[in-house]
């Protein structure tokens, strides 16, 4: 017998606009390696108007950012300097430290324009916390597309259903989409840990029935397939189960004291810059006025 636990999304808001967090909670912190979702709009922007995450540090993990709608343009202290656009996949590997906005192109900001996309971090495990940062970008035409039972899947991470993505992975790790009509069925991928996220639509596991905009996590027992019960498009997170990670603002470590010193390496301007972005920056939250 499954047994589903289900989580209702926790309101950011983030100023220019307001995400749907359903990772980290008191009920669900940690799905394999995953620590993080965010669901970003549909936001609506007016010309002039448009995101502007100024520059703030990362350690210990690994940020993924995917887009259904808009464009970011990303910037690291590595010089990394990349626009994603929908199916793109942005993969920034923090380890040690790095420093990274997210803002959007002029010509973007001119017009009237959505954003629509979600960003998760995964945590490294403790063996690689400290590797040297990196950042990789995937192009839509890189990422696996196929249909499976009738569903159109698009395979992020991983491995499922007989392909492999070629996204760099740290560990035993899962995240896919699938997009169903109306009463079409989709089996579920054989992962230690697996949480399904419904972008939108509704679909159903087994007796339970999972909202938009909710994430159900299977905790015992064989995953039974998803039903859809109108057209929805479905998020699957999961992979090997990883020990616990502490989080303090966009700090994720297993050490409580490398927080720690990741907190004053910023407030002491000791994490790098990020070429063409430094003139801004996000204080600490102890820090905030």
């Amino acid at each position: 017998m499954t047994t589903l636990k289900i989580v209702e999304p926790k309101v950011v808001d983030l100023g220019e606009f307001e995400v749907r967090r359903l990772l980290p909670q008191a009920g669900l912190r940690q799905v394999g390696p995953w620590v993080f979702f965010d669901h970003m709009g549909p936001a609506e922007f007016s010309a002039g108007n448009g995101i502007d995450v100024r520059p703030h540090p990362h350690i210990n993990l690994a940020t993924v950012t995917f887009l259904f709608e808009g464009e970011i343009l990303h910037r690291d202290s590595l010089g990394s300097v990349q626009e994603i656009r929908p199916g793109d996949l942005n993969l920034m590997v923090a380890g040690r430290g790095i420093t990274h906005s997210e803002r959007e192109r002029e010509e973007v900001r001119r017009a009237d324009h959505r954003l629509h996309g979600l960003q998760l971090w995964h945590a490294l495990p403790e063996a690689q916390e400290e590797i040297d940062p990196a950042f990789y970008h995937y192009s839509a035409a890189d990422l696996p597309r196929f249909t499976e039972a009738g569903a159109d899947v698009r395979l992020m991470m991983g491995a499922a259903y007989g392909r492999t993505s070629p996204v760099k992975t740290y560990s035993p790790t899962l995240y896919l989409e699938a997009v169903l009509d109306a009463a079409e069925t989709l089996e579920l991928p054989a992962v230690e840990e697996l949480a399904v996220y419904v972008v939108e639509g509704r679909v159903r596991q087994g007796r339970d029935e999972i909202p938009r905009f909710h994430m159900a996590r299977v905790t015992t027992g064989e995953s039974e397939p998803i039903d859809a019960l109108e057209r929805s498009r479905i998020v699957l997170i999961g992979g090997t189960a990883m020990g616990r990670r502490h989080i303090y603002w966009n700090f994720v470590s297993s050490r409580l004291e490398r927080i720690e010193q990741a907190r004053e390496m910023w407030r002491a301007g000791e994490f790098p810059m990020i070429p063409g972005d430094s003139e801004e920056f996000i204080p600490l939250p102890d820090d905030e006025p």
